[in-house]
């Protein structure tokens, strides 16, 4: 499913046109700067929880040395920040079944 077609089934479900629905979607998953809740929270180092659903967070991955694959040199590796899903009880246990 993409994008668009979450849309339409979030119009018929609520009674909100596709075009209000795909406003809803984009406020809440866009990802460019200064867009979209979601990103925004995760900007800021915050956590985003939907019980039921799950958890957005952020995680730091610290500096390490690693391999160049092509030349077998060791490397530097920045710091860096990672995006991370954690499903919640509800989620897990609808989608195992």
């Amino acid at each position: 499913m993409n994008k668009k077609e979450m849309a339409i089934k979030l119009a018929k479900q609520t009674g909100l046109s596709q075009v209000k629905a795909m406003e809803v979607l984009n406020a809440i998953f866009a990802a460019e700067p200064g867009k979209g809740i979601i990103a925004t929270e995760l900007d800021a180092g915050r956590k985003v929880l939907i019980a039921g659903f799950g958890t957005f967070y952020t995680t730091r991955r610290s500096a390490r040395t690693g391999t160049n694959p092509a030349t077998g040199e060791p490397m530097e590796i920045p710091a860096k920040n990672y995006m991370r899903f954690k499903p919640g009880k509800t989620l897990k246990e609808r989608v195992a079944v």
